[in-house]
């Protein structure tokens, strides 16, 4: 999945995407690229964000959602908002990506329901303004699987398909780095894919990589000097059975898919050939 923010304010790529005619021409590169699904959101969710109006994240993601769809690329829209969400499938996309799970919109589920497309439900505690406040676990991978399990029994009810959902442990979402929550999830991703949902890893640019690759002064590894790592957590993230990865930087996170994949079937040959 390749990122397309059309947002002026985006922690991982600055604004550069936030014109519609860049951000059409970067969905058709990401999909050159080898993506297989180009996200298209209109809102920040960086650390200490504030909300876009509903007006103006329409503005900013239907014309980019319909050239896209239009030129055969498949498309998800990356909002908290149903009437987003409603919108952006009118205009061609195929997934809605809610990294409120429904939280933040309670129309969300039913409208998805309406849709009748996959819906991402990411694990959230609350708004970029004050999320990191609410990091606060005593068994990170327990409590995530627990609050994603339960947000799903939700949004059933509500008429979302079950084969229509896929969970994201939400990495850098209340997750404190210092805590080492994001390693934790990674460590243990199997707690979400052992669901039976198919499971979405997003941990390109994000600040916990950052963090670990920080200079001897103590400073953060910029987040456009962290797409080596975002590699090589992508490789880890396919091996552990992960459906999809978010990345910014589609080429060489496609190339470590292939190579996971590639070591997955070599184990799989010598497993089936010792029986």
């Amino acid at each position: 999945m390749g990122v397309v923010n059309v947002t002026p304010d985006s922690f991982s790529d600055g604004g550069a995407w936030f014109d519609q005619e860049k951000a059409i021409r970067h969905g058709f590169d990401l999909v050159a690229e080898g993506a297989d699904i180009v996200d298209v959101g209109g809102e920040s969710t960086r650390p200490g964000a504030q909300r876009v109006s509903r007006e103006e994240e329409l503005r900013r993601v239907v014309p980019v959602i319909e050239a896209l769809a239009a030129g055969g690329v498949p498309v998800s829209v990356d909002t908290m908002r149903a009437e987003v969400a409603a919108a952006a499938v009118a205009a061609g996309a195929r997934l809605v990506n809610d990294v409120s799970g429904g939280l933040a919109d309670p129309d969300m589920p039913r409208a998805v329901a309406a849709a009748r497309v996959p819906y991402v439900v990411m694990h959230w505690r609350g708004h970029s303004h004050d999320m990191q406040s609410r990091a606060v676990y005593a068994d990170v991978v327990r409590e995530v699987r627990e609050e994603l399990l339960r947000r799903v029994e939700s949004i059933l009810r509500c008429g979302v398909d079950p084969s229509m959902i896929v969970l994201d442990p939400g990495l850098g979402f209340s997750k404190s780095p210092e805590a080492g929550h994001n390693w934790s999830l990674l460590a243990e991703l199997d707690a979400l894919t052992s669901t039976g949902h198919p499971v979405l890893v997003g941990a390109s640019r994000k600040r916990f990589l950052g963090r670990l690759l920080a200079g001897p002064d103590g400073a953060p590894r910029p987040f456009t000097d962290s797409d080596d790592a975002t590699v090589a957590v992508t490789a880890l993230s396919a091996a552990a059975g992960a459906w999809c990865v978010r990345v910014h930087r589609v080429r060489p996170n496609a190339d470590a898919v292939r190579v996971a994949a590639a070591v997955l079937a070599a184990a799989d040959r010598r497993e089936g050939a010792a029986r």
